[in-house]
């Protein structure tokens, strides 16, 4: 495995200057003691054939590094999806398929295809268990009316209504991990249900909305009073994952311009792991998203699902 730091788009074509390093240094994250693993039978033999490929005893098919991953089929050259890889997980706010499109020249419809598979493989990293100190919040993703013709408002759509935005509840643990899902709702339920899946024992801190009523009989639960003005009570607020809600509306509103309900989760996973990876080096994250791309997304699941 290349662990070379490289910082610029420079230094990414230097030390991945063709196919063949590329394939190098995804078999080497992939199958990282040596051992090739078929993707049909993981406890078949493997037998090596030339020009990178494979073959499984068990099942006699063949395959290569990219078989059953990211890259599964893909027509367009591993530098050119190294290099868009780099571009997503680098940038803060993440990159549009039109750009994109423009920096490793493909189509803005390849180039959308090539987001929304990498960005499909983004939600490993937003399933951690959380524990000492977390804070819960919710948002609503979504259209603005006063930004609509009037001909397109819509009516009674201000606060929690999800007429036309979809809810996306978060929690964070302070100084660790942080996890954001889009949800069906922000009922007593729904909330509580998450908050029991992903939270150990730990001291929660929410705002007073009523959804977070039954936390008290689980956790150690503090709330502020945002309806009275109150933001901050000592080690009371929920300002972390309020933080996290501004990049995520600022990304999607300065950049992608706008997102459906139906692929929300996509751009959630994506704010969710830079967020988690916030410490790491441009080629650690660039690393460890290429060690899980175990995750193939079909243009038509992509379109249809």
């Amino acid at each position: 495995m290349i662990n070379k730091d490289f910082n610029t788009i420079l230094e990414l074509l230097q030390v991945f200057p063709d196919e063949q390093t590329c394939i190098d240094h995804l078999e080497s994250l992939r199958w990282a003691d040596g051992e090739v693993v078929s993707p049909f039978s993981s406890a078949s033999k493997v037998y090596k054939c030339a020009n990178n490929r494979y073959r499984c005893k068990d099942t006699s098919k063949y395959f290569n590094v990219k078989t059953s991953t990211l890259f599964d089929n893909t027509k367009i050259k591993l530098q050119k999806w190294f290099l868009a890889i780099w571009l997503v997980t680098s940038h803060k706010k993440g990159i549009s398929s039109f750009q994109l499109s423009k920096d490793i020249g493909v189509t803005q419809k390849t180039a959308w295809f090539m987001l929304q598979r990498i960005r499909n493989c983004f939600g490993f990293d937003n399933d951690n268990q959380l524990s000492n100190e977390v804070e819960v919040d919710e948002t609503y993703v979504g259209g603005k009316n006063k930004n609509r013709h009037n001909a397109k408002k819509v009516k009674n759509s201000q606060g929690r209504s999800s007429k036309d935005k979809a809810p996306v509840f978060g929690m964070v643990e302070r100084g660790g991990k942080l996890n954001a899902k889009k949800v069906q709702d922000v009922t007593i339920r729904t909330l509580t249900g998450e908050i029991v899946n992903y939270v150990q024992d730990a001291t929660v801190y929410s705002d007073e909305w009523l959804g977070y009523n039954a936390l008290k009989r689980i956790y150690d639960h503090k709330f502020i009073k945002h309806g009275q003005g109150q933001y901050v009570n000592g080690r009371v607020h929920t300002n972390t994952i309020e933080g996290f809600w501004s990049l995520l509306k600022r990304g999607i509103v300065g950049i992608y311009h706008f997102t459906s309900v139906k692929h929300l989760q996509f751009y959630v996973d994506e704010f969710v792991f830079r967020y988690n990876t916030r410490d790491q080096k441009e080629y650690q994250r660039f690393n460890l998203l290429l060690s899980n791309t175990e995750n193939r997304l079909t243009y038509k699941a992509l379109i249809n699902g």
